[in-house]
Order: structure tokens, then sequence, then C-alpha cells
């Protein structure tokens, strides 16, 4: 009698854990960034797709190493992308999209980020490289005219902000 019912709890146990994991497993895939082998390739191939007619600026990439790991990442303005006539279709008051992707050792590309910027510069700070972003007043938390001033750090796969004001 006591083997039936502890062979009853372990079936029942293992059932509740594949439950638990069906569940979580979505969750998991979908938090996971896709790999690109090349940002401008994949960009410029979606813009080609939804344009009828496309140009791109001089800085529509931008490559350097964002991270400080050694690696060559990649940085797409689309303020510096002309779609059936519009330059920037996607800039408003809140500035332009940024892409953001770095290179991974493995091979490819992850997009890590995107961001609304009027424009960045990318500075020293305490011997790392970091982004100065120009955005609008209100991701500082402020209403007056000035532009926001966000200091953020490419680290591994991720921004961490440093300072806003």
């Amino acid at each position: 009698m006591v083997g039936k019912l502890k062979k009853r709890l372990v079936t029942i146990v293992q059932a509740i854990a594949l439950s638990v994991t069906l569940l979580v497993m979505p969750t998991v895939a979908a938090a996971q960034q896709e790999l690109v082998s090349d940002p401008e390739i994949f960009e410029k191939n979606h813009f080609n797709e939804t344009c009828k007619t496309v140009a791109y600026g001089p800085d529509f990439i931008r490559r350097f190493d964002i991270n400080n790991d050694g690696l060559i990442d990649a940085v797409i303005n689309h303020g510096e992308l002309t779609c059936d006539g519009v330059r920037g279709p996607k800039c408003s008051a809140d500035g332009c999209p940024n892409n953001f992707y770095v290179q991974v050792k493995e091979g490819g590309y992850i997009m890590i980020a995107t961001a609304q910027v009027y424009g960045y510069d990318f500075v020293q700070y305490f011997g790392n490289m970091v982004f100065m972003f120009k955005m609008h007043p209100r991701f500082c938390e402020r209403t007056d005219a000035e532009p926001c001033e966000m200091r953020v750090r490419a680290r591994g796969v991720r921004f961490v902000t440093i300072s806003k004001k």
C-alpha cells in the first residue's frame, strides 16, 4: 500500500514539474534575442521590403566597440534613412530610433537596445567608453526645453544608466 502511494506521489510530482516546464519554456525562448549575421544587411532588408524607394545616409550605420570587449559592434541610426521620400520616417519630437547591436564571440550580432535620441557622443568616462545620449527632457523626468543628457554604458549585452541630467 505504501509503495503504491509513493509511486503515485512521484508520478504527480513529475506531472507538475513537466507542466511548469512547459509554461516557463516559451517565456524563456521569447526572451532570447535573435542572432543576426550582419545588422546592416538585416536592417536594410527590412526597409527594402517595407519602402517602395529607400536611400541610406552616410551615417546609417556606425561600427565600433560599444561594450569594451574588443569586438566591433554596430549602431543603426534610423534618422539617416529616407523611405518613400520621407527622411527618418520613425523620427518624432522625441528624436530618432537608434538600434544597438553587440557582436558575440560565437559569431553574429544581438540587438541589445533601441533608443529614441536626438544624437549621442561616445566618450571616455573613468577608463570606459560610454554613450552620452541627448534625448527629450521627459526621459529625465523634466518638462523644460533643455535636452536630457544621459550617460549610459554598454556592459556585455545590456545597457546600464550611469547618470542623467
